[in-house]
């Protein structure tokens, strides 16, 4: 053998030893890939297998939550719920449409379509987090009935597992079934019979093509296309299912151009009637879903959303207890019920707490008095438009106001007791409510001032408010028991009004976040100025017109007004106003008729009607409020001066007494100096007027015995 020869062999032995020595671990990791991938496999189909997908037989409701500021359910809107139809009930083109613009391979598939999931897998992976799925409809039915709309792989992976136990369970006629019942349509309508009655108030079986399309198009992102809200959108929307329909097939050309020249004529919308706990309150909730995130009523009524709000349970159920007792209300007129409303909420964030808007049985979509009742405040408004402009510009709480009888341009105001007192501070007029020195007070500052203070109190004033009657409440319209509580919670609040609102948190049936309340706050005055005011405030409660707000062991501040009857010829009242606070809470109450007239009205002051509502409420709900005093480090110089002031005052008035009582004494001493003088005259007289009678006798006496003598 040649040398090379032997040296070829050699090196081929070398190499298929080494091959020999390498064919043993792949060997192993094969096998070992293999027990893997059969193990995976084995666990898969047993998670399959085990999993319960019975929930399919039967369409769940899905109620719309409302939770507390807690994070606790305090009320649930029932009238969520879904009315399945057989599939033969549903027309072709629905079904049709949905596979098109949903799912096109779904007759195809066995649950999952493995290059959508390979093709989001890769997008994912791009983006370092999970934002497409590749979902069938499979998958779509079951993420919608047993999964969360959370986007984790996890999450993803449960997906796939429950979608091939359906596709086992069930046939594809089955699962296109369940999932036309279960599916979202928007606007409260869980299933296709419930979202052709809603958007074109008919049953599912005669809609037509192009409804059949405008309801296939809404499943992507049904808020977002709802034709009661972006018409244009879900034309478009609609447009593109037509399209794919016609590439895909399902309908012919003539059908489609007959189709998308169709115009989408929407139903009636009809709001149904529920009950649930606290009425008004959730009333307001579903008003400010709908006008400040923009939710249509359906979709908050029907929708399963988890609405989270700033109710306070204890504070709530407080105020419904008083409001359930009429003891705690004058007597109404036999014809008509004395109507009443409060509303309570926290002055640091805005949130409102409790809130009931009137008094008798509640129905639904009842004129809710808390938040759209439009009253004249009466001097609830003196310390937005009076009081609180005079403090910026320079006046103390201390400083002396006219209270005498005033007349400016034929405006000449009367103090109720009907009283003057020549000069008041301006702490004792809050606190006693006088009328003459807050419109003197106006008239100073000038109209202007005022009308700018009350409208950034967030009270919006007219034309025809720009008057001195502004300084006691007369407007033109008036405002509500909610914006007096929010305008007054800026006291509470150091100068600074936050935004009141109800809702916190909006999510969908998935936990999507529909709308976040996002804090609006605004800088009214400045903090000295709202501790002035709170310490004038607290003085109506201690010794003023709001006595009966008081409770033990807590400080409270507010003010009472009482608004003149639209008639003379009678002693009454039309509105009764309290709003109140205390370092936590700011309450208003109003009382008064729906229908004002000489047979209904109110024949006491505020004083004695709306401040034990307050004061009721808070007492059954002390647990809440735990701060007990009101800290108002800024003002330790301004009550100094007003106490020097009112003693200052109180000398004069006990000098002015002295001078009085001297005077008195004089006149009485002069007094009886004229009786004694005149009591001595009138004894010269009587002895003078005896005299001339006793002479006149003794004539006479002569003269009779002269006569008989004559006679003789």
């Amino acid at each position: 053998m040649k040398r090379t020869d032997h040296k070829q062999q050699k090196n081929k032995l070398h190499v298929r030893n080494k091959w020999s020595n390498l064919k043993k671990p792949i060997r192993v990791l094969f096998i070992v890939i293999f027990v893997v991938a059969m193990s995976i496999l084995l666990i898969v189909n047993g998670l399959i297998s085990t999993s319960d997908v019975s929930k399919l037989e039967k369409p769940e409701p899905r109620p719309t939550f409302i939770y507390d500021q807690k994070g606790d359910i305090v009320s649930k809107i029932s009238n969520s719920t879904i009315e399945g139809v057989t599939l033969d009930q549903i027309p072709n083109e629905l079904v049709e449409a949905v596979v098109s613009i949903e799912d096109q391979q779904f007759y195809k598939h066995s649950g999952i379509n493995y290059f959508g999931v390979a093709r989001a897998f890769i997008q994912n992976l791009f983006k370092g987090e999970v934002v497409a799925g590749g979902s069938t409809i499979t998958q779509q039915l079951s993420k919608n009935v047993f999964l969360s709309q959370e986007r984790t792989y996890s999450r993803k992976f449960k997906e796939l597992i429950i979608a091939k136990k359906i596709e086992r369970t069930y046939s594809k006629d089955d699962i296109i079934e369940r999932y036309l019942n279960q599916i979202y349509f928007g606007e409260g309508a869980w299933g296709v019979q419930r979202a052709a009655q809603v958007y074109f108030g008919k049953d599912v079986n005669d809609l037509t093509l192009s409804e059949c399309a405008t309801l296939a198009g809404l499943i992507k992102a049904p808020s977002h296309l709802s034709p009661y809200k972006q018409m244009e959108k879900s034309v478009e929307r609609r447009n593109i299912v037509l399209s794919v329909m016609k590439s895909e097939k399902y309908i012919s050309h003539t059908e489609y151009d007959e189709a998308i020249g169709q115009e989408i004529k929407l139903a009636d919308s009809t709001m149904p009637n529920y009950k649930g706990k606290y009425p008004y309150y959730i009333d307001h909730v579903i008003d400010e879903a709908v006008n400040t995130y923009k939710l249509t009523k359906n979709e908050v009524l029907y929708g399963g959303l988890h609405i989270y709000t700033a109710i306070n349970p204890v504070i709530q159920d407080a105020l419904e207890e008083v409001y359930a007792d009429d003891r705690n209300f004058p007597e109404s007129t036999p014809d008509q019920l004395l109507q009443s409303a409060s509303v309570f909420l926290n002055p640091k964030t805005g949130g409102i707490s409790a809130l009931v808007g009137g008094r008798g049985e509640y129905t639904h979509g009842r004129f809710n008095n808390a938040t759209e009742l439009i009253r004249q405040p009466g001097s609830t408004l003196k310390p937005l438009a009076v009081y609180t402009p005079a403090l910026e510009q320079g006046y103390h709480m201390s400083d002396l106001l006219v209270d005498e009888p005033i007349n400016i341009d034929g405006y000449a105001p009367k103090n109720f007791d009907k009283q003057y007192r020549g000069r008041v501070t301006m702490y004792d007029a809050v606190a006693h409510s006088y009328n003459i020195p807050p419109v003197w007070l106006l008239q100073q500052i000038g109209i202007e001032s005022g009308v700018r203070a009350v409208e950034r109190f967030g009270i919006p004033l007219e034309e025809n408010d720009y008057n001195l009657g502004l300084a006691l409440g007369g407007l033109n319209k008036g405002t509500s028991p909610l914006q007096m509580a929010q305008a007054f919670s800026t006291f509470a609040n150091d100068g600074v009004m936050v935004e009141a609102h109800a809702i916190v948190e909006i999510k969908d049936s998935g936990g999507k976040v529909l709308g976040k309340w996002k804090e609006q706050s605004e800088d009214v005055t400045e903090p000295e100025v709202a501790q002035q005011m709170t310490y004038m405030l607290q003085g109506a409660i201690k010794e003023g017109t709001a006595k009966k707000a008081q409770i033990s062991d807590i400080e409270i501040a507010g003010k009472t007004g009482t608004t003149q009857l639209p008639f003379t010829g009678v002693e009454g009242s039309k509105d009764h106003w309290f709003v109140g606070y205390t370092p936590d809470i700011v309450g208003a109450v109003w009382l008064g008729y729906d229908q004002t007239d000489a047979a209904h009205y109110l024949t006491s002051t505020s004083s004695f009607t709306a401040p034990p509502v307050f004061a009721q409420v808070l007492s059954k709900s002390m647990s809440e409020f735990p701060t007990k005093k009101f800290n108002l480090p800024l003002i330790a110089n301004n009550k100094k001066e007003l106490d020097n002031q009112r003693e200052k005052l109180k000398k004069e008035e006990r000098k002015k007494e002295k001078a009085k009582m001297k005077q008195q004494k004089k006149e009485e001493k002069e007094r009886k100096k004229r009786d004694e003088k005149g009591e001595k005259e009138q004894k010269k007289r009587d002895k003078k007027y005896k005299k001339e009678r006793e002479k006149e006798k003794k004539n006479k006496e002569k003269k009779d015995k002269k006569r008989d003598k004559g006679k003789d």
